[in-house]
């Protein structure tokens, strides 16, 4: 049964990202897939610290490229502290066939709660090959190709260039809503049509990318989970 792992980061109840990643995740149940959800904003996970760094420096230095190795990297309880932080949000990712994120633009870029994931779960030259990635998002703006504000996109940029560069995932797929502003900037009113036409759109494409990657199934040789044992 394909398995997805389900991430929200905004800090809004009910923003169009959620709105978003949960058609996406509606479809998927229906489907039959199963789910694992994290708030990232209404639980958040903490930055990392010496601690985390000393096992970053530990698996660079041994050349640890074995996602179920790294768990070797704890010597001190300090490491193990910050392990058993990094460690379910690990095996979460590790677990899942598609990494849906549901994410809004914040200041050209992503909220503090999703970089804080994913600087967690980072590690050097860490594949997640075999898995999709998929953004849903939300922004104030237009920044599609061709619009005035596109080199300002510091969020779809960022998240792409970084799924590549670290994780191997060169097909993510973005689905967005854009110009949200222009349900509450006067300056925007005009626009309210574009953005409705925009959130329209957004929602049959995740729904029909949610009901395409459960057929699909993703046939892959899962990493080896994290492992438990420890001994600072």
């Amino acid at each position: 049964m394909p398995r997805l792992l389900h991430l929200d980061a905004s800090a809004r109840r009910a923003s169009f990202s959620r709105a978003l990643s949960a058609a996406f995740a509606e479809e998927w149940r229906a489907a039959g897939g199963e789910v694992t959800y994290r708030d990232l904003a209404a639980d958040p996970v903490p930055p990392i610290g010496q601690a985390w760094t000393e096992l970053c420096d530990h698996v660079l230095r041994h050349a640890i490229t074995d996602i179920g190795r790294y768990g070797e990297a704890v010597r001190t309880p300090e490491q193990a502290a910050a392990w058993a932080v990094l460690q379910p949000l690990l095996e979460e990712v590790v677990a899942a066939d598609v990494v849906l994120i549901g994410t809004p633009m914040y200041n050209f870029s992503i909220p503090a709660a999703l970089k804080a994931w994913i600087d967690q779960i980072t590690f050097p030259r860490m594949s997640l090959a075999g898995r999709r990635f998929v953004v849903a998002s939300a922004r104030g703006g237009a920044y599609g190709p061709g619009t005035p504000r596109e080199p300002y996109d510091h969020q779809e940029r960022y998240l792409r260039d970084f799924f590549a560069g670290h994780f191997g995932i060169d097909d993510a797929v973005f689905v967005s809503t854009e110009l949200t502003n222009s349900l509450v900037d006067p300056a925007l009113n005009h626009l309210r049509g574009e953005h409705t036409a925009s959130r329209d759109a957004a929602e049959v494409a995740i729904r029909h990318l949610a009901r395409e990657l459960t057929r699909e199934g993703r046939h892959r040789v899962p990493a080896p989970e994290p492992r438990r044992e420890v001994s600072p």
